[in-house]
């Protein structure tokens, strides 16, 4: 026993010599952490504010009754999430399904790499070589996935191009992979063949801290939730949100056209603008894994307070993002892109949407907060929630309730939805021509309040 409890001695000693903290408390050190502005992002300094209705607007306040709030600072988007963005999104998507497609097609044709054909998108742990000790110890353990998805844990070759031209096609069983991605040939016309948007799905799964919160059960898997959204936005929201109207070329071309890359996206549903979010978020901490850099906090649709006091932009008490009570500047001219003077809907220099990057921002240096197209929130609608909710980063976000907030009006409403204390809502599976969103990203750290910024400065 001695023997044990000397060793133990020398062993602490060691250890303590080998260290450059001279046995004091220092605390263990994290990972690499650069503090940087999110690409595209303005930082909301946090403070409080008066959320809701003013008192002489009292139809308004039945749902949005006057309550002052504190909310923590956080990076908000400057602009609306355009078609460019989100297309990205979706040519990640379609990637990726390509890839998979193509690997297990190359696995049943027992091709392998260096085939030159389908063999060289096979999945690398075929060979397993090419497999670290934990990517052998994942498949010999949990098989190639999980009901979320079958292929998780399978190693795709990402260093070589998909290949789209079908002149370039390497072999038949390539080609017939990449047939399955298109819809069927007698359903196409004018000789034009177009992906199938329905196989373009994004699988992930996220965790319901706030189930979990306020559960008894302590098995963890009984709060992870697995979702599975198709990522192309409905392009007929053209043509359903509007009886007798020609919108066809809206249809045929707002999503896709390089014409419209730096307009909102639209067409996208709370469901879809979730699930950006996640992928936002895994694209953003795959860069970091790589970099061994910490993990970003996580993008997401900020909360209705958040949107709220982001779109006042330190105006208190103010109608608009602009401040107010009118519609115009001084020059006459209308500050944002809605429907004005009774149907008129060129007097503000716009038909339908307009770039994202319209009209002038907000002091805090947001764009569009009122008009051009309403925004997705990570809120549920329910009329008395202001009555309940905190008054410390409120949100109310039933998941059962598929009516979702959404807030700033658009190029189709009138003024009053461009307020910045108007609600609406809209359900969670619908998809409207005119309902886009931006996301946010939590601030690390404390930030002066706004509301005590001219205080600290003096």
């Amino acid at each position: 026993m001695k023997k044990i409890i000397s060793l133990l001695s020398v062993l602490a000693l060691l250890y303590s010599c080998g260290s450059n903290d001279k046995g004091q408390l220092v605390g263990a050190e994290g990972k690499k952490w650069i503090p940087e502005e999110p690409f595209g992002m303005v930082l909301v300094p946090g403070g409080s504010f008066i959320m809701g209705k003013s008192d002489d607007d009292i139809a308004g306040t039945l749902d949005a009754s006057p309550k002052t709030v504190t909310v923590n600072s956080f990076y908000m988007d400057e602009t609306e999430i355009t078609n460019a963005e989100y297309r990205q999104f979706v040519n990640y998507v379609k990637d990726s399904v390509a890839r998979v497609m193509l690997a297990m097609e190359a696995e049943l044709e027992g091709a392998t790499p260096g085939d030159d054909g389908i063999g060289e998108y096979a999945f690398l742990d075929n060979d397993e070589s090419d497999l670290t000790p934990y990517q052998e110890y994942m498949m010999e353990t949990y098989g190639t996935g999980s009901e979320l998805d079958d292929y998780e844990n399978r190693k795709l070759n990402k260093d070589i191009d998909i290949i789209w031209d079908t002149e370039d096609y390497p072999d038949v069983a390539y080609s017939r992979v990449m047939d399955q991605l298109y819809i069927p040939k007698d359903e196409a016309f004018n000789g034009l063949r177009t992906i199938d948007v329905h196989k373009l799905k994004y699988k992930y799964s996220w965790f319901d801290v706030q189930a979990a919160a306020k559960g008894k059960n302590d098995n963890r898997s009984d709060y992870i939730q697995s979702e599975v959204v198709e990522v192309y936005p409905d392009t007929t929201v053209w043509i359903k949100d509007f009886n007798y109207s020609y919108n066809e070329p809206m249809h045929n071309d707002y999503f896709w056209h390089s014409a419209f890359d730096d307009y909102p996206v639209v067409g996208v549903t709370w469901k879809q603008a979730r699930a950006f979010s996640q992928w936002r978020t895994k694209y953003n901490n795959d860069y970091k894994k790589a970099r061994e850099e910490s993990n970003v906090p996580a993008y997401r649709l900020p909360t209705e307070a958040e949107w709220e006091y982001a779109a006042r932009g330190g105006l208190e008490g103010a109608t608009y993002p602009w401040g107010g009570p009118y519609t115009k500047n001084d020059r006459g001219c209308f500050m944002a892109n809605f429907k004005p003077l009774r149907g008129d809907y060129a007097a503000d220099q716009a038909l339908y949407t307009v770039e994202a990057k319209s009209y002038d921002p907000n002091e805090f240096g947001l764009y569009n907060m009122a008009g051009n197209v309403s925004e997705w929130v990570n809120s549920s609608y329910d009329p008395s929630s202001y009555e309940y909710m905190s008054s410390m980063n409120p949100t109310v976000n039933n998941y059962d309730n598929n009516k979702k907030v959404i807030r700033g009006g658009s190029w189709k409403d009138v003024a009053y939805f461009l307020q910045v204390s108007s609600r609406d809502y809209e359900y969670a599976d619908s998809a409207r021509s005119y309902i886009g969103f931006r996301t946010v990203q939590d601030y690390l750290g404390n930030d002066v309040p706004l509301n005590q910024q001219n205080t600290f400065r003096r």
